[in-house]
């Protein structure tokens, strides 16, 4: 299949929930400019544009005033400029944009057992497709993460069995604090690191890993396998990796208090060169934030890198369940959700009349077994001077000692709409004395926090039943059980509540996120010395639990080298269809998947669905999205020929914007999903699409099914595809036409199949219109 050139240019970015806590947020641009770097974006890097770039780069002649270079897969600098002088540059020929460096921050093992479990496709063993023509076996696949560093001295990173360093890598490994290129092997074969203007309070100098976060999202992408892998016993098992065969390069773009877009930058041009074949960036800006996309150094990366040839992925924030808040949401990025697991954390709490009621959390309680310890209230022991409702949710010095010491105290939710600062509430019930706390709060309990005194979460409904039990007993008492692991949790996957839900209001005509993946309670390699996540008297933690669209990310980036590997020739926009089509939307109940809510999950929450680790690897057809769909995309979005020229330097031969350019041709990229925007009244709208044909079954013929919402009919012609040969192209038409007036939105599919494959794509109609 031939690599497909891409072309022009872009917008957002991949990363953390630390949870932990991962919240995703960039300083806004007066605060960016603080540190007084601004980015000179030059578009490609072509010859064409190497005067104008030395000419800039030579104007800007004070002594370390440039911080970065770019040259390989783009052009440009990041310099520290006065306001005066990147205004100037703005005007300068050659000059795509310039804008302040941004301050982006991250989205912080049984999922893969789980993810193969669900798959709803038989594999063969030895799928039929052409074997490539240079290889006789698999691709060695090498994924460039960027991200906080690595703690190389991990089991998960050992090379054992792994063959030489593929010969076409180009790239190093970068020695610092703590860091020599002896720690570089055979599956870490390279590393980077970026410094800057902050760079004084970092904990290392080079790429060794402070933080943990690079660690984490490395061993879940790429690890090799570890036997009896846990936290502290928890979630024990065999930890691997996405793609355990594949080689990982590390380029450590953040700092403590998050990662220049500067730096960001310099990371993909480096990757570029260094010869990657997958990008994956766990951060990302707020949604509040939504940069134009030619001041978006994540989009304008990835551009650059799908360019080249290079699978790039990224996560969607962590700013749900509020829908419009996906970000890293261009085109050419291959957007992840967050989801659960099969897996849980169960922490119960025992009362006096012998009810259990199920708890979430991860606490190693060194309580009684049995229900000993007096239970009260927090606004049942609030001070005379203090008020009732903040008693309730156990504010900082709201309760009286006496009333709370020797006993477990129950916490309402601190945040209104849902969720708690649970830090806070757990340090006022210890330094008060408590022995224990119930938390009930319905956001809280979803996703399992690391608790360091008895603590654990309950659902309101389930807050319910204990206040009434504490309310009808003369002495209430209760006891919290140390955590203990639940497999086979139903239901699972269902999408999390802090994944950032599509659409992006300026864009309707295109569905974000793209796919889901395991986010929720992930266990992966950690730091070897932390002992902030340590629990008391005991040693750091080799393996650490965690969540966010941060976790999802890698599980993605995994699967997308298991593609490569085996379709070595495949364009990254093929890579992203075998996985978007062959996507799961059923959870392990065999019913639809949900949210975490219960409520029936959309392409709005998970995209084309669940990812398939095996499905993906036999997509029978795919959609291959071409240059020109990316430039009419750009023309959709408001952006000129002059300015998509500077950008790109592979625009066809006659290629212009047409005249009336408008979100219609962002509906007709040839993409895997389908949205459509401004259907009402009796106008139908039509869509094209175009299959290639890499099942290897030669001769073929795929008959249609749709399924639409009754606010639509939905025509496909022709009803059937045939095919004569591999890697033969058919297109389709797609018709929608409105069966009422308005309507809100509807969700539907269609899908192709011929007995063996089935190819799926959701579509979305709307009667709305993209926000200017």
């Amino acid at each position: 299949m031939q690599s497909i050139s891409f072309c022009v240019f872009f917008a957002l970015v991949c990363v953390t929930f630390f949870l932990v806590s991962e919240n995703v947020k960039v300083a806004d641009a007066a605060e960016d400019a603080r540190n007084g770097v601004y980015i000179v974006y030059m578009g490609s890097a072509s010859s064409g544009f190497r005067t104008d770039f030395l000419r800039l780069l030579n104007s800007v002649n004070r002594r370390n005033a440039v911080v970065h270079t770019y040259k390989h897969g783009f052009t440009g600098f990041a310099a520290h400029l006065s306001e005066h002088e990147a205004q100037a540059m703005r005007q300068s020929p050659g000059v795509v944009s310039v804008f302040p460096d941004p301050l982006l921050k991250l989205h912080t093992t049984h999922s893969w057992d789980f993810l193969v479990s669900q798959t709803s496709v038989k594999i063969d063993a030895n799928p039929k497709s052409d074997p490539p023509a240079s290889s006789s076996q698999p691709y060695d696949t090498i994924i460039g993460i960027l991200d906080t560093g690595i703690w190389p001295e991990s089991e998960s990173f050992n090379d054992m069995g792994m063959g030489p360093i593929p010969s076409r890598w180009k790239g190093t490994c970068m020695t610092g604090d703590d860091f020599t290129s002896s720690n570089c092997n055979r599956k870490i074969i390279g590393a980077r690191f970026y410094e800057s203007s902050e760079s004084d309070g970092i904990r290392y100098h080079s790429p060794r890993d402070g933080a943990g976060h690079g660690t984490h999202v490395a061993s879940t992408a790429a690890g090799s396998a570890v036997a009896n892998a846990s936290y502290y016993g928890l979630a024990a098992g065999t930890a691997k990796g996405g793609s355990p065969g594949s080689r990982i390069a590390m380029y450590r773009v953040c700092m403590a208090d998050g990662c220049r877009g500067s730096s960001i930058m310099k990371a993909f041009d480096d990757s570029i060169a260094d010869g990657v074949d997958v990008l994956s960036l766990s951060l990302g800006t707020p949604s509040v934030f939504r940069p134009d996309l030619t001041a978006d150094p994540i989009a304008i990366g990835a551009f650059h890198a799908v360019e080249k040839g290079i699978t790039v992925v990224c996560s969607a924030g962590n700013d749900g369940p509020s829908s419009g808040t996906v970000v890293n949401d261009a085109p050419w990025i291959l957007t992840v959700a967050a989801s659960t697991i099969d897996r849980d954390f169960e922490s119960d709490v025992v009362l006096g009349n012998k009810k259990v009621i199920k708890g979430e959390g991860i606490n190693f309680s060194d309580l009684q077994k049995s229900p000993v310890y007096p239970l009260i209230e927090g606004k049942s022991a609030k001070k005379a001077s203090d008020s009732e409702d903040s008693a309730r949710i156990c504010s900082e010095d709201s309760m009286d000692e006496a009333q709370v010491k020797g006993k477990i105290v129950i916490c309402e939710n601190s945040v209104e709409g849902g969720g708690s600062d649970w830090q806070s509430q757990a340090e006022t019930v210890k330094n008060l004395g408590g022995v224990g706390l119930v938390l009930i709060d319905d956001d809280s309990k979803l996703v399992a926090e690391k608790f360091s005194t008895p603590m654990t979460v309950i659902s309101k409904k389930d807050g319910l039943e204990i206040l009434s039990y504490v309310n009808s007993s003369r002495k209430p008492v209760a006891t919290v059980l140390p955590t203990e692991t639940i497999i086979n949790y139903k239901p699972a996957p269902a999408i999390t509540y802090f994944s950032s839900r599509g659409p992006n209001p300026a864009v309707l005509n295109i569905i974000k996120p793209d796919i889901s993946a395991p986010g929720v309670n992930i266990l992966a390699a950690w730091l070897g010395n932390d002992s902030s996540s340590t629990p008391q008297a005991t040693k750091s933690p080799l393996f650490n639990v965690i969540s966010g669209t941060s976790m999802s990310c890698p599980h993605v980036s995994g699967v997308v080298a298991s593609v490569k590997s085996q379709n070595p020739t495949w364009s990254p926009s093929a890579i992203r269809s075998a996985i978007m089509t062959t996507a799961i939307q059923t959870n392990n109940l065999g019913s639809p998947m949900t949210l975490d809510t219960g409520s029936v999950a959309t392409p709005y929450d998970y995209g084309a669905g669940e990812i398939s680790t095996n499905g993906a690897l036999q997509p029978g057809l795919v959609y291959e999205t071409s240059t020109t769909d990316y430039l009419l995309y750009l023309c959709g979005r408001g952006y000129n020929l002059t300015t998509i020229k500077s950008i790109t330097t592979t625009i066809p031969d006659g290629f212009d914007c047409p005249k009336n350019s408008n979100a219609d041709y962002i509906s007709n990229m040839n993409y895997p999903t389908i949205a459509v925007s401004e259907l009402k009244g009796k106008e139908s709208k039509k869509v094209i699409r175009t299959v290639t044909n890499v099942g290897g079954n030669g001769e073929t013929v795929y008959t249609v099914s749709v399924d639409a919402p009754q606010e639509v009919e939905v025509k496909v012609i022709p009803e059937k595809l045939k095919f004569a040969k591999n890697y033969e192209k058919q297109s389709y038409q797609v018709v929608f036409t409105p069966t009422v007036s308005t309507m809100k939105r509807g969700f539907g599919s269609i899908t192709w199949t011929n007995g063996k494959h089935r190819v799926r794509s959701p579509f979305v109609v709307t009667s709305e219109s993209s926000e200017p």
